[in-house]
């Protein structure tokens, strides 16, 4: 053989091989990537059903807030009279 087909051979080999390690390489890189975003986005939502929980808790809160305040008035009131 002519030694610039062997050449030929040798550099289309190479490229080939070159190729196919980049794709795979690119291809992990992407899945830890795609991963890390998975887990911030996880995190993001535990935050969001927490301050829904904190929300409701608040609620509550005024809620229980405004009714001792009326049985304050009332106390006050009764002991006027």
């Amino acid at each position: 053989m002519e030694p610039s087909v062997i050449s030929a051979v040798l550099a289309l080999a190479g490229s080939l091989i070159g190729t196919f390690a980049g794709i795979l390489t690119g291809g992990k890189l992407t899945q830890y990537r795609l991963k890390m975003l998975e887990r911030k986005v996880e995190k993001h939502n535990n935050l969001i059903e927490r301050m829904y929980a904190l929300e409701d808790k608040a609620h509550l809160q005024e809620e229980k807030i405004k009714v001792v305040n009326h049985r304050i008035e009332d106390l006050e009131e009764q002991l006027k009279c």
